[in-house]
């Protein structure tokens, strides 16, 4: 809590603290001290009464929320007793509900502070308040104000001037935090154009490099075809397998280079939303020669009429990298299954790939969809790790949000679902 300049003018006055939590009231404490007021402390609302009984304070400062005996009630107690309606209270809230007020109004507060509170905000109520004690002796003189509030009755038996100051340093509060609030809004404008350039800057980069490293490949490419041509016949076995490395890793490479080349348009690509029947491109998805390798025993189960509104082209790209992480994680089982299917999510529909593979520790769910992330050796399943990404990337730009559930050795489910 930063420091305050301001000096409270009622030096000596006594002040209760009234709070259940031992840091918040040294806090409380170690700032009324600090202003040369002395503190007392109660930890609740029961040893609050006692403390008033033994040592009339000139002010309290109180929590609401208290096990026991909250703020309310005992500002009640306090401000129906003849000898202790003019002790000024404070009540520390989040003015999180508007019954709030109503309840600070019916229960006779003096004033509201909102946690978390500046202290030089709060330095400042505590002597306007101890330096304008109007008389409130006679209590049960105070004619009777009976208010409706969300369809509820509240009496409030509050003094004209208490009534003024409580509304008063709500709508103080109210309008601290919404300075807040707007501040709050406006660094995160700043900090989503910051990131929206970032992203930017990244893909413009992606793009750049994936676009000029294709050149030097094709080079690499063209030369070993003309290698082949020239000497291809002089080749010792040695020689040919470690030539056969080379035009094999530079087609690795042109395929990383594609695939990080599409990652990058992702972002840039208008979406072309219109009906896009699932289930049948998802059929037509598993009859591409790659999900047909004959020594593999493989069931799918696709369900009948899935139809979502969506970018066509994009949502194909969602199936093919879904599906597909299915196939090959799926590759180790003798009877592997995969599944496309759709239930209701929170109110919507919400579209799944299963299978019943290698699957994942949930530990490590949050890896999942990061770019070039990989949960499993390379070496066991191939891939760039970027599949996920785009899914995600994808299904973001539609509005919607993609999760996923597995089990190391059992499989994975990956869910998606698409806004309007």
């Amino acid at each position: 809590m930063a420091d305050s300049g301001y000096i409270c003018e009622h030096a000596g006055e006594l002040i209760l603290v009234v709070e259940d939590s031992p840091t918040q009231a040294e806090q409380l404490r170690y700032i009324l001290e600090k202003h040369r007021l002395r503190v007392l402390v109660a930890g609740s609302g029961d040893a609050a009464l006692a403390m008033i009984e033994e040592q009339k304070p000139a002010l309290i400062i109180s929590d609401i929320l208290m096990p026991g005996m909250d703020g309310y009630e005992l500002c009640r107690r306090i401000k129906a007793h003849d000898g202790h309606c003019d002790i000024r209270i404070i009540l520390l809230t989040a003015l999180s509900d508007p019954q709030d007020v109503i309840r600070g109004l019916e229960c006779g507060a003096d004033n509201f502070i909102t946690k978390p509170y500046a202290e030089e905000h709060l330095v400042s109520r505590v002597s306007y308040l101890l330096g304008n004690r109007y008389e409130l002796q006679d209590c049960a003189a105070l004619p009777e104000l009976k208010i409706n509030f969300d369809g509820k009755e509240f009496a409030i038996t509050s003094s004209r001037h208490q009534i003024l100051d409580l509304l008063l340093s709500t709508y103080e509060a109210a309008i601290r935090k919404n300075n807040e609030l707007i501040r709050a809004r406006d660094e995160l404008n700043e900090l989503n154009e910051q990131l929206k350039a970032a992203n930017g800057d990244l893909e413009a980069f992606s793009y750049t490099v994936s676009h000029d490293l294709r050149g030097p490949l094709n080079n690499i490419f063209g030369s070993c075809q003309l290698i082949e041509e020239l000497y291809g016949d002089s080749f010792d076995d040695q020689c040919r397998q470690f030539f056969n490395y080379i035009p094999a890793a530079v087609n690795k490479m042109d395929k990383m280079i594609g695939t990080i080349l599409k990652f990058s348009l992702l972002s840039r690509q208008e979406l072309q939303r219109e009906e896009v029947d699932l289930s049948a491109m998802a059929r037509v998805i598993l009859e591409e020669p790659h999900f047909s390798e004959a020594q593999r025993l493989v069931t799918f189960h696709i369900t009948d009429g899935i139809v979502a509104n969506g970018d066509l082209q994009l949502l194909r790209i969602v199936l093919e990298n879904l599906l597909g992480n299915a196939w090959k994680y799926s590759a180790t089982k003798e009877n592997a299954v995969i599944e496309f299917g759709m239930l209701e999510c929170g109110g919507r529909p919400a579209y799944f790939v299963r299978d019943n593979g290698a699957g994942f520790d949930m530990a490590c769910a949050g890896q999942l969809f990061a770019p070039f992330q990989r949960l499993h050796d390379a070496e066991e399943f191939e891939g760039f790790g970027i599949g996920l990404s785009t899914v995600q990337r994808i299904v973001q730009r539609h509005g919607g949000s993609v999760w996923a559930e597995g089990e190391p050795g059992k499989g994975a489910v990956f869910y998606f679902t698409l806004g309007s």
